[in-house]
């Protein structure tokens, strides 16, 4: 298999970086992660004007570029080397694929000409208080009111849920699990931003009271959509992990270069060397799962479901892992709330958590291979 990317792709990878580099560097990522809303709508709304990054992967007819899932790879993976404070994931990694996975034609024309022109942010809503995310962890309720239907309920660990426009909230009807579009302001709708150890990404709360909801695809048929996005979801989240990785890797090997310490470079210890040794095999590991899985994503193999879980049980404990070895490697300084290591240590262990720690990405495996 050919892992190489296009002149194309890697003047998208070249463009986005720039625009990070400009847009998010490190003193926007700290002044952006101290607000309630934890992004910059100027900057969002550059990235769907100028870049077209939110349509990339949307296909033409609903107001896309009709990309495939590997340039969406590039853009997370940039995306996660800056930290950037953007409700990109939840939009494009979760909310997106759910819609396109689903066959209500309807509710794509409706929601994802809006999500490619940047005027909307979408975020799927599925945990719960119990934090799972698979069916049996689903218990907001949802009955029949005339032509919409009623939510009464909770959902929790919402990524960007206190910005979102359109919620894409999973529930229970008689008929099984159900996928329903709320908006914004929706009647009976109460959302409270959590405190969260990882200040980039915001998380919110959501009470639903009798909550007007409409319908997307069949009732008690979205559990197959969901899945699938879920899967497409851990291969995005696996590049941003890869991304995030390879800074600290280089954060690193540059840290062990210029400190001095008994006359000479750190980096000339071998204690030092196995460490930034063990870190550059996690890294390139990762990078080869989550190139794999983002290939079958845009293939629409029938590996996926089988990849995405891998790549995610992987990229997550070698995100976690290259994030404490870099701390360890700064010494007293990494420790600090100055230095940015600390950032990406706790965006690392949120990330590992988020759509499920690898060891329920390992059982999930296992089931799917029949083991």
């Amino acid at each position: 298999m050919n892992f190489t990317f296009s002149e194309e792709q890697e003047e998208l990878r070249r463009s986005i970086r720039r625009f990070l580099e400009e847009k998010s560097p490190m003193t926007e990522v700290r002044r952006l992660m101290e607000t309630s809303e934890g992004y910059d709508p100027a900057v969002w709304n550059q990235m769907a004007n100028q870049l077209g990054l939110q349509g990339i992967a949307i296909p033409e007819e609903y107001g896309g570029s009709g990309f495939s899932y590997v340039e969406l790879l590039i853009i997370f993976e940039e995306l996660g080397r800056a930290l950037a404070c953007v409700p990109y994931f939840s939009t494009v990694g979760m909310a997106t694929p759910v819609l396109l996975s689903s066959d209500d034609e309807d509710a794509k024309k409706e929601y994802l000409p809006r999500i490619a022109s940047g005027e909307a942010i979408a975020t799927l809503a599925l945990t719960e208080d119990s934090g799972r995310w698979d069916e049996a962890g689903v218990t907001l309720s949802a009955s029949k009111d005339g032509q919409d239907y009623k939510l009464n309920g909770h959902k929790c660990f919402v990524i960007d849920g206190n910005t979102a426009d359109i919620f894409l909230v999973v529930g229970r009807t008689d008929k099984g699990i159900s996928l329903f579009g709320v908006e914004k302001n929706a009647p009976g709708m109460t959302i409270t931003q959590l405190a969260t150890m990882d200040m980039t990404r915001k998380q919110a709360r959501i009470e639903f009271d009798s909550t007007p909801a409409r319908l997307i695809g069949a009732e008690g048929q979205a559990w197959s959509v969901v899945s699938k996005a879920l899967d497409l979801a851990a291969v995005a989240l696996a590049a941003e992990q890869v991304g995030g990785a390879q800074v600290c890797l280089d954060s690193s090997v540059e840290y062990a270069k210029t400190r001095i310490q008994f006359g000479r470079p750190i980096g000339s210890f071998q204690a030092i060397k196995h460490k930034c040794a063990d870190m550059l095999l996690q890294v390139e590991s990762a990078r080869s799962a989550a190139y794999y899985a983002a290939w079958s994503a845009a293939e629409d193999s029938d590996e996926l479901p089988i990849v995405a879980s891998l790549a995610k049980a992987y990229c997550s404990e070698a995100y976690f892992f290259c994030a404490a070895e870099n701390i360890q490697i700064h010494g007293g300084i990494g420790f600090t709330w100055e230095h940015d290591a600390h950032l990406y240590f706790k965006r690392a262990k949120s990330s590992e958590l988020m759509l499920g720690d690898p060891a329920y990405h390992r059982e999930l495996l296992a089931q799917r291979l029949g083991i």
